[in-house]
C-alpha cells in the first residue's frame, strides 16, 4: 500500500485515517446520535487490521469521550497507529461549549491522560477562534512540541492568512480542512498555499457527513435521532438536499463499474487533488469500514474525474 508523507514530519500516512468524531457519542452540540461504544472499539480494530495507520480525535468529540474509547481501543489493537488530536474548544459541567486557545496547556495533559499516550503524534488547534487568540495559542503548540508532548503540530480550519501567522512563530505540518465535491471552497486559495509550501492536508468529511455515501435518502435524514447535528445542517436541507443526492447517485453509477460503494468514489475525489496526502474517513461501525475500506487502493481515472466535475458543474445557482 503507498503512503504519503504528512508535509514536514517523519510520518507516512495511508491514503484514509480513520475519523473518530461520530464515535464521541450523543448529548452534545455536534453529536451524531446516539453511539455503542462496543461498535466504536470494533470499528477501530477492524481499521487498524486492515492498514489503516493513523486515528484522528479531538477532545471536545462527546466531551472527552472520543479520545477515551480511542484509548480503550488502543489496548487490544493489533498494533498501534498514529494519534491525532485537537485542543482549543473547552466545556464546562453544564456541557456549554466555548472556544479559547489559552488554556492549551491544561487541554494536552488532560487528552494525555484520556488518550493514555505518553505523546501525541500530531497535535491541531481545532478552530483559530478567537483570531486574537492565534498567535498565544500557536506558540504554545511550538513550545509543547520542543518539551516532547507532542511531535508534530497542525492547524485545523485556518484561512492562508491565519496560516501565514502561524508560520512567522513555527512551521506547519499540516492543515486540516473540510473538503469534498459538495464543499469544494479551500480549492481556490488554501490548498494552491499548502501546496507551495508543503504544509501536509488531511482533509475532513470526504463524503461530507454522510451524504454522499449512497446510504442516505431523504427518508433517512427526516428519521434521524434529535441529538443528531445533521438534522440541522444546511446541506442536508432543500433545496440542496435533492441536488446532492443525485451527486450521490452519480457516484454510485461510477463506483458499480468498480465493484466500490459511492462514498469510496467521493474519497477518491479529494484525494485526487495534489495538495491532499489524506483523507479522515469516520466509521461507527466495523461494517462501515469495511464498506469504505477499498478507498485505501481505489483511485479515480481522469475520466472518471471529469465525468464528476462536469456534473458538478451543472449545480443550480
Amino acid at each position: 500500500m503507498q503512503t504519503k508523507q504528512l508535509g514536514n514530519s517523519d510520518m507516512h500516512l495511508t491514503p484514509i485515517g480513520f475519523g473518530a468524531w461520530a464515535i464521541g457519542g450523543g448529548d452534545w452540540a455536534y453529536a451524531w446520535g446516539p453511539q455503542d461504544d462496543k461498535d466504536s472499539i470494533a470499528a477501530i480494530h477492524k481499521a487498524i487490521d486492515l492498514g489503516i495507520n493513523w486515528i484522528d480525535t479531538a477532545a471536545i468529540y462527546g466531551l472527552g469521550h472520543s479520545e477515551e474509547v480511542v484509548a480503550r481501543a488502543l489496548k487490544t489493537a493489533s498494533r498501534r497507529p498514529y494519534v491525532f488530536t485537537k485542543c482549543g474548544m473547552l466545556w464546562n459541567e453544564k456541557r456549554e461549549i466555548s472556544q479559547s486557545l489559552k488554556s492549551i496547556r491544561r487541554e494536552v495533559e488532560e487528552s494525555l491522560r484520556r488518550l493514555q499516550v505518553e505523546v501525541i503524534d500530531l497535535y491541531q488547534i481545532h478552530w483559530p477562534v478567537p483570531d486574537a487568540e492565534l498567535e498565544e495559542g500557536w506558540s504554545t503548540l511550538a513550545e509543547l512540541k520542543k518539551e516532547g508532548k507532542v511531535r508534530w503540530i497542525g492547524a485545523s480550519n485556518f484561512s492562508v492568512e491565519q496560516m501565514k501567522r502561524a508560520q512567522a512563530i513555527a512551521p506547519i505540518t499540516s492543515l486540516q480542512p473540510p473538503y469534498s465535491m459538495i464543499n469544494p471552497a479551500v480549492e481556490p486559495a488554501i490548498l494552491p498555499f499548502c501546496l507551495e509550501q508543503g504544509i501536509g492536508v488531511i482533509n475532513y468529511a470526504p463524503m461530507h457527513s454522510g451524504l454522499l455515501t449512497g446510504a442516505m435518502s431523504k427518508e433517512r435524514v427526516a428519521n434521524m435521532p434529535q441529538d443528531d447535528f445533521r438534522r440541522r445542517a444546511k446541506q442536508y436541507q432543500e433545496p440542496y438536499l435533492t441536488w446532492n443526492l443525485s451527486v450521490a447517485d452519480l457516484l454510485r453509477t461510477i463506483g458499480e463499474r468498480h465493484g466500490v460503494i459511492a462514498g469510496v468514489v467521493a474519497i477518491a475525489w479529494t484525494l485526487k487533488h495534489p495538495a491532499i496526502t489524506a483523507a479522515i474517513v469516520g466509521g461507527r461501525n466495523a461494517s462501515q469500514v469495511e464498506q469504505v475500506i477499498a478507498a485505501l487502493e481505489f483511485r479515480l481515472s481522469d475520466a472518471e474525474y471529469d465525468e464528476i466535475n462536469q456534473y458538478l458543474k451543472t449545480r443550480p445557482a
